[in-house]
């Protein structure tokens, strides 16, 4: 009933889709106390990011309201309730990272991919954010493009580092 009434007051095919996935997550998975998170990066990994849509089946399902699941999303820096790229690009901007030439590396990567914090390239390809402290102050400055971690990274290496993933979806986009 809540799939059909979702349905109902979003009428898109894009709302259709959405609510079909969240039906799934829901099917496959035991929802107990506690199952907000979980669910919520479920519902992430499976759509790329949460819109309303999602958030509003999730609270309908877990029987909270839409504040309280969007206050979770908006307290988890995980979280992202746009669209993000297939790379996600996070710069370490922790004390260390950041006396040690985060800014510039950050900079260097909004001047190559064309976009600031918090976007993603048109083509979906990049997103670009910020986190605080990855645990290798050591080895600062740090990024890290998806699970991948680079260290030392200077802002003329940034062209550099990018370029494999450049490569990558160049060459996937040709066998289309």
């Amino acid at each position: 009933m809540i799939d059909e009434d979702l349905k109902a007051a979003d009428c898109s095919c894009k709302t259709d889709s959405i609510i079909d996935e969240m039906a799934a997550i829901f099917n496959e998975n035991t929802i107990t106390e506690g199952s907000l998170i979980p669910i919520l990066q479920k519902a992430q990994t499976r759509l790329g990011y949460l819109p309303v849509q999602a958030l509003r089946y999730i609270a309908a399902r877990l029987n909270k309201s839409l504040s309280e699941v969007a206050g979770v999303v908006g307290f988890y820096s995980f979280f992202s309730t746009v669209p993000r790229g297939k790379y996600v690009i996070r710069v370490c901007l922790g004390t260390a990272c950041y006396v040690r030439g985060g800014k510039e590396v950050l900079s260097a990567l909004e001047k190559h991919l064309g976009i600031t914090v918090g976007q993603t390239t048109d083509d979906r390809v990049f997103s670009l954010e910020v986190g605080r402290c990855f645990g290798a102050c050591g080895l600062a400055p740090v990024i890290m493009i998806n699970e991948e971690v680079y260290q030392r990274v200077k802002p003329v290496k940034v062209g550099e580092i990018l370029a494999p993933y450049k490569m990558r979806e160049a060459e996937m986009e040709a066998v289309k």
